[in-house]
């Protein structure tokens, strides 16, 4: 199973913490060595975490992979995020664009060799649209890997297959994909095992993450503690063998009132598998 042997990271936002010290705090409360790092924070306030990936270094926490936020998401609906996702939004792309370039001058600054981002809805069919979005996301991977640092899309907000089209018609072979199961029951969009033999050979890491599906179509799915929701566990793992890389796992939680627990819990649930 080509599922990396370092540690499993966990997702640094997860965590909510207001300085790299609290974050360090949190991130050993978990019983984690290793995060991925959301790197706007590094960029926008560096007078508080310009240090953060020192004190990492220094508590002995690997930056497995970093994160970069693109400008004005609302994810308060589908529709909100449909509008306002990745990198589609022409109102906020020029300040994605800045924002992602020194992103990416930061991860070359600290070796971080991958960071993921949501792309924003890939539209189905070929035209204007689809081919303004290439541009914008060819940009940023050259932006990427001129610092020694390739990037992946999340999964969740299209299908697998019109993913799996899109990174062909791309042709950009250094793009990649970070597979979240949840995701992919969040927007409605497949069953994260099927997705995942979809996608294998862009996978790139994977977030240890479940949900369980919407009740009313068009709205939200429900994020929940992993190995409560909707994901297969058993089988999603298992489908990981199709994947050519060895990939790296990092636990996300993005809801609940007990973050350091919920990723215990996803910790302790990969353990027993």
């Amino acid at each position: 199973m080509p599922i990396s042997s370092a540690p499993v990271a966990v997702c640094s936002w997860s965590l909510q913490a207001e300085s790299p010290t609290q974050l360090v705090e949190r991130v050993r409360a978990t019983g984690a060595s290793a995060v991925q790092l959301a790197l706007t924070p590094l960029v926008e306030k560096p007078e508080v975490w310009g240090d953060c990936v020192a004190i990492l270094a220094a508590a002995k926490i690997e930056v497995a992979s970093g994160m970069l936020e693109t400008v004005g998401e609302d994810y308060s609906t589908l529709d909100t995020i449909r509008v306002t996702g990745g990198v589609v939004p022409d109102a906020t792309w020029e300040a994605t664009r800045t924002r992602a370039i020194e992103v990416a001058r930061v991860a070359g600054k600290h070796g971080i060799r991958l960071v993921t981002f949501h792309a924003g809805f890939i539209p189905h069919e070929a035209g204007p649209e689809r081919d303004r979005l290439f541009a914008r996301l060819r940009e940023i991977a050259q932006a990427f890997r001129a610092h020694g640092a390739r990037i992946a899309f999340e999964t969740g907000q299209e299908s697998a297959d019109t993913l799996a089209h899109a990174l062909d018609a791309l042709g950009d072979e250094s793009i990649g994909v970070n597979f979240d199961p949840a995701n992919m029951i969040l927007y409605g969009m497949g069953d994260p095992v099927a997705a995942v033999r979809a996608l294998a050979p862009r996978i790139a890491q994977v977030h240890i993450k479940d949900a369980l599906p919407a009740k009313v179509a068009g709205t939200w799915g429900s994020e929940v503690r992993a190995g409560t929701g909707a994901v297969d566990w058993k089988a999603f793992l298992a489908a990981l063998a199709s994947v050519p890389a060895t990939v790296r796992l990092a636990v996300e939680r993005e809801a609940g009132e007990d973050r350091v627990g919920d990723i215990r819990a996803a910790l302790a649930m990969l353990k027993s598998r």
